[in-house]
């Protein structure tokens, strides 16, 4: 966190009573058909973020984006349910202005006693958002003293209300912002080794920048999931119907390669469970990965696999986790995921390990297994954190460097 103000660095310069402090949040929540929000999760990790700058006395107004409208105003994503959410979060009132630009938001703002808070509406209903268009970016910035970017998730795109503003406004790390950059820092930035990288998934076709970055990171990477036969079946085993794909063998065997250069373990299962149908409480059996029948399809790892996982989790001091090992959405595939994810948030609760986790299966997963809570970090950042893994230079976090 080195190069980044943060708010500490924000309070330490004199008193905000009054300023106007413009947030950038991603209230981008999952809303349910009754129109409340389903999972809360963003909006709960943005409220220390508010609850500091709402003590100090400034007037706060958040920016977000919230689904796809495309540069038009559509009613159906408006923020204005998410204003009333967050007021349930906060225990107290928060507003909500017509626009995130001019008198709408302005005299919005204006009103709001120190330490109040204010929704401004939906920042993609302006097609310079997702331009970056510099005249938009000064329009928001127009009614504003500072800017604080609390939005990691969003971080990856380099819009008005991520990265154009960063550079008109004094411009502060959130506290959500500054816990996810030091989380990852710690997983990958300067890790202590061990590290084990964990990445599971369908297809390694979405994951190719990922698994390039990582063998030349980690001392470790377990291969799970669909993916894992894909290295597989570039080995010469026979993984049966499971998903595979077949036309990527020479780039599986060509990260081996690169992992095998650069000092990195490749472990893939060695035995799995397998089915002849993907659906829940299927006819099932554990069987070595070289015996897969012909008519059947890997679903999960089995519990040589397991025990090979272990025993790099038992000496490993940072473990990093992106995908399931398995089918893990349906019973009894999750086992394997379950399992594994039990024991590194086992062994951090102990202090033995850092572990940071992110991505939507991911999360799902770890939730699934009971585990979240323990892990040191888990990240609610999808494409981000995915293009964190890969090793780009996300645009909201380095404006925040130059800012």
């Amino acid at each position: 966190m080195a190069n980044h103000k943060t708010l500490d660095d924000l309070f330490g310069q004199g008193p905000l009573t009054g300023k106007h402090v413009l947030v950038r949040a991603d209230l981008n929540v999952p809303v349910n058909e009754a129109g409340d929000v389903s999972d809360a999760t963003r909006l709960e990790r943005l409220l220390p973020t508010l609850k500091d700058l709402s003590a100090k006395g400034a007037k706060i107004g958040i920016l977000s984006h919230f689904g796809r409208p495309k540069g038009e105003r559509k009613p159906e994503m408006s923020l204005k349910p998410i204003a009333a959410a967050l007021s349930d979060l906060l225990g107290s009132p928060v507003s909500f202005a017509e626009d995130c630009i001019g008198l709408a938001a302005g005299d919005a703002l204006s009103a709001l006693s120190d330490g109040g808070i204010v929704v401004l509406e939906n920042t993609r209903f302006h097609p310079g958002e997702e331009k970056n268009d510099k005249e938009f970016a000064e329009a928001v910035a127009a009614n504003a003293e500072i800017y604080v970017n609390d939005a990691f998730s969003a971080a990856h795109r380099a819009h008005g209300s991520t990265e154009g503003i960063a550079h008109l406004l004094p411009a502060f790390a959130g506290r959500a912002m500054e816990q996810e950059l030091d989380a990852l820092g710690k997983a990958l930035g300067e890790p202590e080794r061990p590290v084990v990288a964990i990445v599971g998934g369908a297809k390694i076709s979405t994951k190719l920048d990922l698994l390039g970055n990582l063998v030349a990171k980690v001392d470790a990477l377990v291969i799970g999931g669909g993916m894992a036969n894909t290295f597989l079946a570039a080995q010469g085993v026979n993984v049966g119907k499971s998903l595979c794909e077949h036309d990527l063998a020479d780039t599986a065997r060509e990260i081996m390669g690169k992992a095998d250069a650069a000092g990195c373990t490749i472990i893939l299962p060695t035995d799995a469970v397998v089915a002849a149908e993907f659906k829940a409480h299927a006819a099932s059996q554990t069987v070595p990965i070289d015996a897969v029948p012909e008519d059947q399809m890997i679903l999960d790892v089995g519990t040589d696999t397991l025990a090979t996982l272990a025993g790099h989790f038992e000496t490993a001091k940072t473990v990093v986790w992106n995908g399931p090992l398995g089918a893990f959405e349906v019973e009894p595939f999750n086992v394997g995921t379950d399992t594994a994810a039990r024991h590194v948030a086992m062994l951090t609760k102990m202090g033995t390990m850092v572990s940071v986790a992110g991505g939507g299966d991911t999360v799902a997963a770890l939730n699934g297994a009971g585990a979240a809570d323990d892990f040191s970090y888990v990240s609610t950042a999808g494409g981000a954190f995915l293009e964190w893994l890969e090793g780009k230079t996300l645009p909201g976090v380095a404006a925040l460097e130059n800012g």
